[in-house]
């Protein structure tokens, strides 16, 4: 709690509950929306209005003590790993959101093929695709090809919008591969 407070401090923020509530409902559940996060804080400190939650779930990711992940056709999400370039994997079938760290070394995500004269500080990528769980439950189905559903993960995971197949992605790496072979004729 003493650190949190000195952060907030040093961010020029001042110090309040609503604040402090929203802090640690990210810090236990990242990854979680707006109204996850609410829910959190109200358990926590009880009462509080949404908006006041909003507005501190704003001014964090402002001052940059929060991030703020906007999946494709998804609410945003928020997390407090901030000050690195890190990624995510998503979950198609439960929406199991996981952070990924980016590639050691070289980071080929900053370095654009064209960047237009921009000066690239950061990437943001998502990878989509079935968490370890969903694909067992899949395997494990009665055989005729079919999905069993959902798999429930442990409590502090979120959730977000499954539906996802046509995602810009998917588009992308299909267009690069179909690029990459013609290139190759």
């Amino acid at each position: 709690m003493l650190l949190t407070t000195m952060l907030l401090r040093q961010h020029g923020l001042a110090v309040t509950a609503q604040r402090l509530a929203v802090l640690r409902a990210v810090s236990d559940r990242p990854h979680s929306t707006a109204d996850d996060i609410d829910k959190a804080v109200r358990a926590g400190i009880g009462a509080i209005s949404r908006q006041a939650v909003y507005d501190a779930l704003s001014v964090l990711t402002d001052k940059g003590l929060l991030r703020r992940i906007q999946p494709a056709r998804s609410p945003a999400r928020y997390e407090n790993r901030v000050g690195d370039n890190h990624h995510h994997l998503i979950c198609r079938t439960c929406g199991r959101m996981v952070d990924v760290d980016c590639a050691v070394g070289v980071t080929p995500c900053l370095t654009a093929a064209d960047d237009s004269g921009y000066e690239i500080d950061e990437a943001e990528v998502i990878y989509w695709g079935r968490c370890p769980e969903c694909v067992v439950a899949t395997s494990a189905s009665s055989g005729n090809g079919k999905r069993t559903g959902s798999v429930r993960h442990k409590p502090g995971d979120t959730a977000v919008d499954p539906e996802q197949p046509g995602s810009r992605a998917q588009r992308h790496l299909r267009k690069a591969g179909r690029e990459e072979k013609n290139q190759r004729v």
